[in-house]
C-alpha cells in the first residue's frame, strides 16, 4: 500500500474533497473504509506530512518588549543628548538626561508585560485524544498523529481533530461557529456538492476545531496540520500585519518635526557663537545642549504612557482588557466598527419568539405564563409537539437549568416550561415509545407515544417538509383538509416569517394504532414555532451613540442573510423594512483589495450589512476600508475571526465565548461580551486624546519659550536665561507633573457628541501651533525681561539674574496650566480648577522650586542663587502675564462662540 500511495502524497493538499464522491475520495487518498491505515502506512505519511498541529509563531520575548520602549524620535533625541553631555564631561546633565529614559523605559516595558500575545490557542485546538480505524481495528490515538486518509470516528460532544470528507454521517449536526460564524449547530450529509460551494454551505465535510452537536460521523482525513481550513486561518493570522496606531504615528511625526528643529537650531546658534561672536567652544556646546534639551519635550513619553496606562485601568474597570497602551487612544479615533452578530449584538441564546397557528398567534415574553395559553388549544398543541418531539434536555444542577442538545431545541423546551408545559409532566401522560432522529434529507424528525391505548405522534421540521407530507390543518373546532392553496400559502407566512429573521419550525401531529406506523404520511398541520437569537438589552441605545458620534457600525457575520439584515434592524444599524439604505453583501462579493475597481469599492462602503463572510473576505474588507484611510475596529470570537483582529486597527475579542485564538490576537478584549463596552472604550479614548492634546500643548509652549529664550540670548550676546541642567528640571519635573494632570484629567460629558477626528489630522493642527507660537513669544519676552531687569534694575549678578529668569519660567509655566481649558468654560469653574491632579501637581512643583532655589545641594547642583523679596515681585509679576494674556484671549473665543 505504501509504494502504491507515493505518486499521491502531494494530492490532498489543495484537492476540492467537497466535490469528490465518496469512491473518489477514498482511491485519491488510498484508504479502504472498513479496515483503514495500516500502521506502517500512517508512519510513513506522519513523517511525510509531519504532526497534525498547526504552524504557532513564538511569543514576544521580555527584551523585545524592552527594546521596544526606545522606539522613539523623542527617545532617540534624549540619548543623543545624553552622549554629547557625557562626552563633553557633564556628567549631571547626562545623568540626568539617562534617569528620564530609563523611568519611562520602565513604566512602558511594565504596563506592556501582559501584552505577551502568541498563537499557541490555536495548537490547544489539536491536544486531545480521538478514534480512528486502523488495520481493520477501532483505536484511540492523540490528534496530532492523525495523517491524511486516516478513517476517523466521531459522535456528539467530539472535536473535529482534522478536515474531514464525511463518509457516514447519522442524524449529523456540527457546530462550525468557530470557523464559519453558523450561529446553530449544521446539518450534515454526504452527497458530492459543486465545486464552488462556499465553505460555511459544504455540508459533506467537517472541519478541523468545530466539534459534534448531534449524531454520529465516519470521514475520511482529507488534510490535517496546516493544510486544514483552521490551519489556513492560523496563517493569515501569523501573516496579517498589524497596523501602527494613529497616536504612534502622530507622535513619530510630532517627534521628526522637533528633531529637524533642533538640529537646525543647534546648527544656527553654532554657527553664530563661531564664526560671528568667536565664542569659546566650551560655551557654544554648552549653548547647543541647552537648545537641544529645551526643544525637547522630555516628559512626552513618560506623560502619555501614563495617561494611556490610566486608561487601560479605568477601561479593566469597564470590562474592556486593553494589550496595548496606544491602542487605548486608537479607539477614540474610530471611524467603522465592524461587529459580530452572535453573542456581540445578540444574546447568543435561541428563544421561542413566535407560535402562529391557523387558529391563533401569541408573541412569547420574558414573562409569559401558562395563563397565556388557558384559551388558546391550538397553540397549546403545537407547543406541545414541540416540548415532546425534541432530544435536548433541561437538567437542573442546583435549581439552575443546565441545557443540552441543540440550542432551537433548548428554546422549545424553555419556552414550554415558561408556559407551563414541562416535559416531564408531558412524558408522564404521554409516555415516549420511538424516535425518528431528525434526517438532514428529510429535514424533520417525529417521535411516538403510547396515549389511551393508541399512539400519539408528534413532528417537527422544516416548514416546507412538514406540510409537504400534511393532508389536514386544524381549526377552530375540529379539523379539515389541507389543500394545496392552503399549504402554498403557509409555506410563504414561512418565508415571510424567516425574513424577519426568525428561525422557523413547523409542527404536526397524528394519531395512530400501531407503533410501527410511518410518521410522515396523514399528518395534521398545527402551525409554526419562530425562534430568535434576540438582540442585548442596551445595545439599541449604544449604536445610537456611535452613530451620533459619526461612527458607522456595520454586521459581519457568517449567518444567513435574512437572519443578519433582522438583527440589524432590531439594534438600529439599519432603519426598517423598506429602509433604501439598508444594503447587505454577501461575503462572496466582496473581492480582494487590490483588484476591486471603484464601483465596487462604492458598493462595499455603502453597505452596511456582510453576510456569510470567510476569514479571507472579512481581512480583505478591513483592508478595503484601511486603504480608504478608515480607523478600523473588529470585533469577533472565533478562530475564524483571528486574522481580521490582527489587521484591524482595534482586535475586540469576546472574553466569555471568545476562543483563545482571538484573545490572543486581539488588542482588546470584552470581560462581558457587551457592546455597549465598546462604546464606553472608545468614549474613553476620546478623553485620553483629548487630555493628551493638552498637555502636549503645554509642553510644548513652554519648551517653544525655553528655546526662543535662549536662541535670543545667544544671537544678542546676553547671557544665558536658562542653563541645560535647569531646563532639565524644568522638563522632566515642573513640566511633566501639570502634563500629567492635564492627561489625567476627566470626561467632560460632551465626547461622543462630536465626529471622530480626521485619521490625517496631527496631535496639533495648525491652530494648535499658532496658539504655542504665541503664547511661546509671550512667555519668552516674560523671560528675557526677568533676566535684564534683574541684572540691570535690580542690580543682581549673573547667576542671580539667571535664578530670576529661571524661576520666572517656572513659574509661569505653572499658571500656563489654567490657559488650557476649553474656550466653551467659564474662566473660574472650568474642567482645570475643577481637576484635583492639577492642583495636587502645582503644589508638588512650587516645593520643588523651592528646593532648588534654597536647597543646599540640589541649588548648587543647578547653580540657583538665594534670592530676596525684591526678586521675588519680579518674578512674581513677569510669571503672571502670559496667564492674564491667556484668559483675555480665551475670554474673547468664548464671547465669539457664544454670538
Amino acid at each position: 500500500m505504501g509504494s502504491k500511495s507515493e505518486s499521491r502524497r502531494n494530492a490532498p493538499d489543495k484537492h476540492n474533497w467537497h466535490a469528490a464522491d465518496i469512491e473518489d475520495t477514498l482511491k485519491e487518498l488510498d484508504v479502504r473504509k472498513e479496515n483503514g491505515l495500516t500502521d506502517d502506512e500512517a508512519q510513513a505519511r506522519l513523517k511525510h506530512y509531519g504532526p497534525n498541529q498547526l504552524r504557532v509563531s513564538e511569543s514576544r520575548p521580555w527584551w523585545r518588549i524592552l527594546l521596544g520602549q526606545f522606539h522613539s524620535i523623542v527617545i532617540y533625541l534624549l540619548g543623543g543628548a545624553a552622549v554629547l553631555a557625557f562626552a563633553t564631561g557633564r556628567l549631571p546633565e547626562g545623568f540626568a538626561v539617562l534617569a528620564v529614559l530609563l523611568v519611562n523605559t520602565a513604566i512602558g516595558f511594565f504596563s506592556e508585560w501582559k501584552a505577551v500575545r502568541s498563537m499557541a490557542a490555536l495548537r490547544r485546538l489539536g491536544e486531545h485524544m480521538t478514534r480512528v480505524r486502523r488495520e481493520g481495528r477501532e483505536r484511540e490515538i492523540a490528534a496530532s498523529e492523525i495523517v491524511p486518509g486516516d478513517i476517523v470516528l466521531l459522535e456528539a460532544g467530539d472535536l473535529v481533530p482534522a478536515d474531514l470528507r464525511l463518509l457516514e454521517a447519522e442524524h449529523l449536526r456540527v457546530n462550525e461557529a468557530p470557523l464559519t460564524g453558523e450561529s446553530v449547530p449544521v446539518s450534515k450529509l454526504t452527497d458530492a456538492l459543486a465545486v464552488d460551494t462556499d465553505l460555511a454551505d459544504r455540508n459533506n465535510m467537517l472541519y478541523k476545531g468545530t466539534s459534534i452537536a448531534d449524531g454520529t460521523a465516519v470521514g475520511a482525513a482529507a488534510a490535517t496540520g496546516s493544510e486544514t481550513e483552521l490551519g489556513r486561518v492560523s496563517a493569515l493570522a501569523e501573516s496579517a500585519e498589524g497596523t501602527v496606531t494613529p497616536l504612534q504615528q502622530r507622535l513619530d511625526q510630532l517627534g521628526r518635526r522637533l528633531a529637524v528643529l533642533t538640529i537646525f537650531i543647534a546648527i544656527v546658534v553654532a554657527a553664530v557663537g563661531f564664526l560671528v561672536r568667536e565664542q569659546e567652544a566650551a560655551l557654544v556646546i554648552e549653548t547647543a545642549l541647552a537648545l537641544g534639551v529645551a526643544a525637547i519635550p522630555e516628559g512626552l513619553p513618560i506623560v502619555a504612557t501614563i495617561a494611556l496606562a490610566r486608561g487601560m485601568y479605568l477601561m479593566a474597570a469597564r470590562n474592556a482588557l486593553v494589550n496595548q497602551l496606544t491602542a487605548v487612544e486608537t479607539l477614540g479615533a474610530t471611524r467603522v466598527i465592524f461587529s459580530d452578530k452572535t453573542g456581540t449584538l445578540t444574546e447568543n441564546r435561541m428563544r421561542l419568539q413566535k407560535i402562529i397557528t391557523p387558529t391563533g398567534e401569541l408573541v412569547l415574553g420574558e414573562n409569559e405564563t401558562g395563563e397565556a395559553l388557558a384559551d388558546k388549544e391550538g397553540i397549546r398543541r403545537a407547543l406541545e409537539v414541540g416540548v415532546l418531539c425534541n432530544g435536548a434536555s433541561l437538567d437542573q444542577q442546583q435549581g439552575e437549568d443546565n441545557p443540552r442538545g441543540d440550542p432551537t431545541e433548548v428554546a422549545l423546551l424553555k419556552g414550554g416550561k415558561d408556559l407551563g408545559l414541562e416535559r416531564e409532566s408531558l412524558l408522564e401522560e404521554r409516555p415516549e415509545v420511538r424516535v425518528e432522529q431528525f434526517e438532514p434529507r428529510l429535514k424533520k424528525m417525529a417521535t411516538f407515544h403510547r396515549d389511551d391505548g393508541q399512539f400519539y405522534v408528534a413532528v417537527k421540521g422544516a416548514p416546507e417538509a412538514v406540510l409537504e407530507v400534511c393532508s389536514e390543518i386544524v381549526t377552530e373546532d375540529t379539523t379539515e383538509a389541507l389543500d394545496d392553496e392552503t399549504r402554498q400559502q403557509w409555506i410563504e407566512r414561512a418565508n415571510q416569517l424567516a425574513g424577519e429573521g426568525l428561525r422557523l419550525l413547523a409542527m404536526a401531529e397524528k394519531r395512530t394504532d400501531t407503533e410501527d406506523a410511518d410518521p410522515y404520511k396523514g399528518l395534521c398541520f398545527l402551525g409554526l414555532a419562530g425562534l430568535l437569537d434576540p438582540p442585548r438589552e442596551n445595545v439599541k441605545e449604544a449604536i445610537d451613540i456611535c452613530q451620533a458620534a459619526g461612527i458607522r457600525v456595520e454586521m459581519v457575520t457568517g449567518d444567513q442573510v435574512e437572519t443578519a439584515t433582522a438583527i440589524a434592524r432590531a439594534v438600529g444599524i439599519v432603519g426598517g423594512k423598506d429602509d433604501p439604505e439598508t444594503v447587505s453583501m454577501l461575503g462572496r462579493d466582496i473581492g480582494s483589495p487590490d483588484d476591486i475597481d471603484e464601483d465596487q469599492q462604492e458598493k462595499i462602503y455603502h453597505a452596511n450589512i456582510f453576510a456569510r463572510v470567510s476569514p479571507e473576505q472579512k481581512l480583505d474588507l478591513v483592508s478595503i476600508y484601511q486603504n480608504r484611510g478608515e480607523i478600523v475596529a473588529m470585533t469577533g470570537d472565533g478562530v475564524n475571526d483571528a486574522p481580521a483582529l490582527k489587521k484591524a486597527d482595534i482586535g475586540i475579542a469576546m472574553g466569555k465565548r471568545g476562543t483563545e485564538a482571538a484573545k490572543q490576537v486581539a488588542d482588546m478584549v470584552l470581560k462581558d461580551d457587551a457592546f455597549e463596552t465598546i462604546v464606553a472604550a472608545v468614549r474613553q479614548g476620546r478623553v485620553i486624546f483629548g487630555n493628551i492634546r493638552k498637555s502636549v500643548v503645554f509642553m510644548l509652549t513652554t519648551n517653544v519659550a525655553e528655546v526662543l529664550a535662549v536662541a535670543v540670548a545667544i544671537g544678542v550676546g546676553w547671557p544665558l536665561p536658562l542653563l541645560p541642567l535647569q531646563i532639565l528640571y524644568l522638563n522632566v519635573l515642573t513640566d511633566v507633573f501639570p502634563a500629567l494632570a492635564l492627561g489625567l484629567g476627566p470626561a467632560s460629558g460632551n465626547e461622543m457628541e462630536e465626529p471622530p477626528r480626521s485619521p490625517r489630522e496631527s496631535v496639533l493642527t495648525r491652530a494648535h501651533w499658532m496658539e504655542i507660537s504665541g503664547f511661546a513669544a509671550i512667555l519668552a519676552v516674560c523671560v528675557l525681561s526677568a533676566l535684564l531687569l534683574g541684572e540691570h534694575w535690580l542690580g543682581l549678578t549673573e547667576l542671580e539674574a539667571v535664578t530670576v529668569s529661571f524661576l520666572t519660567l517656572a513659574f509661569g509655566k505653572l499658571w500656563f496650566t489654567f490657559v488650557l481649558r476649553s474656550p466653551k468654560s467659564p474662566i473660574l469653574l472650568n474642567e482645570i480648577t475643577r481637576n484635583p491632579w492639577v492642583w495636587g501637581a502645582l503644589a508638588l512643583c512650587i516645593a520643588l522650586l523651592a528646593a532648588a532655589a534654597y536647597l543646599p545641594v540640589l541649588s548648587d547642583l543647578l547653580r540657583t542663587q538665594p534670592l530676596g523679596w525684591q526678586p521675588w515681585l519680579l518674578i512674581l509679576a513677569m510669571s503672571v502675564i502670559p496667564l492674564l494674556a491667556g484668559q483675555i484671549v480665551r475670554e474673547i473665543q468664548r464671547r465669539r462662540m457664544s454670538e
